[in-house]
């Protein structure tokens, strides 16, 4: 429910398209509950730990860190300029 009594249903963020993030970490920003973080993709395509100093990440990207965290605000979603995620409704 909404603060006014009316019906609201969280659309949780289940995953993020490593092939279609950029990075930006807009959605990182605009969520407060640590439900996402800055990985590395290396030369394999694989998503692997963040660092700075491996010089086989070719880029980076978002990717879930605490899935269970999310309240399904949608926030992230509205500010994705790529439409990488994946929202869904509880099961």
């Amino acid at each position: 429910m909404t603060r006014g009594g009316r019906a609201w249903v969280p659309d949780y963020l289940l995953s993020i398209d490593p092939d279609l993030c950029i990075g930006c970490g807009r959605c990182f920003k605009v969520c407060g509950r640590n439900v996402m973080t800055l990985k590395g993709v290396n030369e394999d395509g694989d998503v692997v730990e963040l660092d700075e100093d491996d010089d086989e990440i070719e880029k980076r990207v978002m990717a879930m860190n605490d899935e269970d965290a999310c309240i399904g605000c949608g926030a992230c979603a509205r500010v994705c300029p790529t439409n990488c995620q994946t929202h869904a409704k509880a099961a």
